[in-house]
């Protein structure tokens, strides 16, 4: 023990004494090194007692505390923003240690790409390309494969997905213009719209126009009457098999059915986003996100005391595991008995404490907490305000 360097009572920093270099070069950091070097030392018993540490040890332990204090908080701040910071370029969005000053404000922009997705599945959104493709219908022929129909157009018969057919009876609104066969609506599509001026007709003053609710209910009983009256035109697909209703007849042979369909292995490649080829510069999980090492000197006063605090449990620890290798030291007549466990014990036991202290004021003061506090807030206030009397004025 005779030749182990102890602690002289003074240290003087320069930037290099650190494992890292982190703060090396912060004004702050540099000025409060010693201090803290000194704080630790005196709580840790000296003059007193001898503190088998050098300034280098206590250097490391102040450097090791920021960092551990700035992991804690940047990690809070990951969990609170990352669905608003998925997918956003590193490099020209959110540079490194630019995000550590950069107000984070809630966006959709996570929760619009979730749900465009349910959009691709209806057909008015998503990032899937919709597809169109058509068959020739044969008279008498009710059965297509359109699996078939894939290969010959070179795709995977398995890789189609069929999303709309467009085989469907005349609009009942285009009957109802234009005339349907055996009925008489007694408008044409010129007797109808001629009157606002849409074809060569005459002008308004020569027609009868009747309310639009009148037109939306004739509509709407022409639509029920050809659905009882005259053959439904409807299809099944089933396993990429087409059956189509009514038969196609001999004046249908020859016409194109249209179909829109999508590539299934389309649907998980348009999910990546890789940044156009520059993948490793979005942030993807919580690993990238661009937050750097806390500035020590815009660290506040709450922050740096548990930094010192943090630190002198570091210490504590260094100086238990220095101990803890002379178990006794043998003196004139009797033997020491060195605290190395209880050090390592007492340092490992605060170091965990403020850690916990730590994450619940950083959850205590959480986006959901603070509108949470604002609302309580707001509550009590109008309690209050509702107990003030309700004066009556006479004017």
């Amino acid at each position: 023990m005779a030749n182990i360097s102890i602690w002289p009572g003074s240290s003087s920093f320069s930037p290099g004494d650190t494992p890292f270099g982190f703060y090396d070069t912060d004004i702050d950091f540099q000025r409060d090194a010693d201090k803290v070097a000194k704080f630790c030392a005196q709580r840790l018993g000296y003059p007193i007692e001898n503190v088998e540490l050098q300034d280098i040890q206590f250097y490391t332990a102040f450097e090791e505390a920021i960092t551990i204090y700035g992991n804690e908080l940047y990690a809070y701040l990951v969990r609170e923003n990352l669905i608003d910071l998925i997918g956003s370029n590193l490099t020209t969005e959110y540079p490194a240690s630019v995000l550590n000053n950069t107000v984070v404000t809630p966006n959709f922009s996570t929760t619009i790409r979730l749900s465009e997705q349910y959009g691709e599945e209806a057909g008015v959104g998503g990032n899937v390309t919709w597809y169109s493709g058509s068959i020739i219908l044969t008279s008498s022929l009710q059965d297509y494969d359109l699996e078939a129909w894939a290969v010959d157009n070179g795709i995977s018969g398995s890789d189609l997905e069929v999303k709309r057919v467009y085989y469907n009876e005349t609009p009942a609104s285009a009957q109802y213009y234009y005339g349907a066969p055996g009925y008489n609506t007694g408008l044409g599509f010129g007797g109808y719209l001629g009157s606002y001026g849409f074809t060569a007709y005459n002008t308004a003053y020569s027609f009868l126009a009747m309310p639009v609710n009148y037109d939306i209910a004739s509509i709407q009983a022409l639509e029920i009457s050809n659905q009882v009256r005259l053959s439904a035109y409807s299809f099944q697909l089933i396993n990429n098999k087409l059956r189509i209703f009514p038969i196609p007849s001999a004046n249908d042979n020859g016409t194109r059915l249209w179909f829109q369909y999508i590539k299934k292995s389309e649907r998980f490649s348009d999910s990546l986003n890789n940044g156009g080829g520059g993948g490793d510069n979005l942030v993807t999980n919580v690993s990238n996100v661009p937050y750097a090492n806390p500035v020590y000197s815009k660290i506040n006063s709450i922050g740096r005391q548990w930094i010192f605090e943090m630190t002198l449990a570091i210490a504590k620890e260094m100086l238990g595991l220095v101990r803890g290798k002379y178990t006794t030291v043998p003196i004139p007549g009797a033997e020491v008995t060195l605290n190395g466990a209880d050090l390592v014990r007492s340092g490992e036991s605060e170091k965990n404490a403020l850690i916990e202290k730590l994450r619940a004021y950083l959850d205590d003061t959480s986006r959901k907490n603070q509108l949470e506090r604002k609302n309580a807030e707001s509550d009590a206030a109008q309690n209050e305000l509702n107990k003030v009397p309700m004066v009556i004025y006479i004017g």
